[in-house]
């Protein structure tokens, strides 16, 4: 029964992967044919080349930047959608709009609302606001994380939305009757019951932001001064743009073992392999 499925896996994950693998081991600038290098790429990468220990920074700042953002307000938004009133059910769908829209038209959109020339700064009489939102190399980073974190919090708050449906309404009534409000029950019911939901959104969370590459390659290119060139992006440039496969597969490989290793310490850290059931003693 499991067989088409660890097919598909091997035939669009881990064939590729191991060509990836191989392909770092080359010297290879698209045009010509592979060359074996052995470990060169690895130590010029790794050794001889100050920017990709940037890049890495940057690549964690996003990731951090991106889990503190998203995580709490996918939770209250998932928790606000969960509601009964008919009302919400209509602001979910608004909410889950963003999901839909491909990244090239949101980050076009966001484009032009943060224009210098005819955009938010221009429009709004606010002194205050920024009109360099995207050219400086010091408020763009947040720019992006606020960006990306639009598109991606629906999904994580459609997740959360439905492991709040599946709470007992029972836990909530004995709570009332306690005389514990709103809050305490967040805090004591709805927050120890979502403990797995939480682990699996803060997973693709961490995960997917390792990823990210199409917004801010439409939104940047990772300008000004590289100042949101994170891994995925730099891997693209070196590869595509600097021809220099063999370099970008020793990105991306690292990238790999960066997302696995990420995945393994969430795993062990949140006692996955023992997760029971949520309303286990209910």
């Amino acid at each position: 029964m499991a067989l088409p499925a660890v097919l598909f896996f091997g035939i669009f994950a881990l064939i590729p992967l191991f060509g990836v693998v191989v392909i770092s081991f080359m010297e290879w600038n698209v045009l010509g044919s592979p060359e074996w290098v052995g470990l060169t790429n690895w130590q010029a990468v790794l050794f001889d080349r100050p920017f990709t220990w940037t890049a890495l920074g940057l690549t964690i700042t996003f990731v951090v930047g991106s889990y503190l953002f998203q995580a709490p307000v996918a939770l209250l938004l998932g928790v606000f959608m969960a509601g009964q009133q008919r009302y919400r059910a209509l602001l979910a769908v608004l909410y889950f709009l963003p999901l839909l829209f491909s990244s090239v038209a949101v980050g076009l959109t966001f484009q032009s609302l943060f224009s210098p020339n005819y955009g938010l700064s221009a429009a709004l009489p606010f002194d205050w606001l920024p009109n360099d939102w995207l050219s400086n190399s010091d408020l763009v980073m947040w720019v992006m994380i606020f960006v990306v974190g639009w598109c991606f919090v629906p999904f994580h708050g459609l997740l959360y939305q439905a492991g709040v449906r599946q709470i007992p309404q029972s836990m909530y009534e004995a709570a009332t009757i306690d005389g514990a409000g709103r809050v305490r029950q967040f805090f004591s019911i709805t927050i120890p019951q979502l403990r797995y939901t939480i682990i699996t959104s803060s997973t693709l969370m961490l995960v997917g932001s390792l990823t990210y590459f199409d917004l801010i390659f439409v939104l940047t290119g990772g300008q000004p001064a590289n100042a949101v060139r994170i891994l995925p992006l730099d891997m693209y440039v070196t590869g595509f743009s600097s021809y220099n496969l063999g370099y970008a597969s020793v990105i991306a490989v690292i990238l790999v073992a960066i997302g696995l290793t990420l995945s393994l310490l969430l795993n062990i850290i949140s006692g996955s392999s023992k997760m029971e059931s949520d309303k286990a003693g209910a």
